[in-house]
């Protein structure tokens, strides 16, 4: 964990602006803001306060938790980004908003999402990749939605594009609650690391 001993460990999330189509989505994102509150760490995400976005971040701070919104100033109506959050920051492009996140961060989750969530994850995936960073990143299958991107990266894998001294590091959570433990058991590993 890269957070020092005074702040509590960021959990940044990439989701959907949107709810998606499965209620499972929505639910997932309480849960994981309840989640994140629980294990006395700060939520860090891209701001808005529609859609999944919305959703864990309200959670977050139903349960106790702090959150903390990264948002670029085009997006401020948009994504309907709200004072209500711990903490709002406004930059000026998506580029600051992903390299605060990072900094903000100790680790990634991905909940379901579109094609910036998509982009945000995939982003994580190569840095961890190319030994950028050691920090844990979960994709949340929640109702299988990233199946696809999973079975992709098998794919990659048996072609030899992910290959073993260079393979893009991921863990899974097939249940929201699992997160928690998962976060704890990579942080661990990575504090006991020489």
């Amino acid at each position: 964990m890269n957070a020092s001993p005074a702040l509590k460990p960021g959990v940044c999330v990439y989701c959907g602006s949107s709810l998606g189509a499965n209620p499972a989505f929505a639910e997932a994102a309480d849960d994981l803001g309840a989640a994140i509150a629980g294990m006395g760490a700060r939520l860090v995400f891209g701001g808005g306060g529609r859609g999944l976005m919305g959703r864990v971040a309200r959670a977050t701070m139903a349960a106790g938790g702090e959150v903390v919104g990264i948002i670029p100033r085009f997006l401020l109506d948009r994504e309907q980004a709200t004072l209500e959050w711990s903490e709002l920051v406004v930059v000026d492009d998506m580029h600051q908003r992903k390299q605060m996140m990072f900094e903000r961060a100790d680790a990634f989750v991905a909940l379901p999402g579109g094609v910036g969530t998509l982009e945000e994850l995939v982003e994580q995936l190569t840095w961890v990749q190319l030994d950028r960073h050691k920090k844990p990143v979960v994709i949340a299958d929640v109702a299988g939605f990233w199946r696809p991107l999973l079975s992709l990266m098998a794919h990659m894998r048996m072609a030899e594009f992910l290959r073993e001294d260079f393979d893009a590091r991921y863990l899974v959570a097939e249940k929201i609650a699992d997160v928690p433990e998962i976060l704890a058991q990579a942080w661990e590993r990575a504090a006991a690391r020489p």
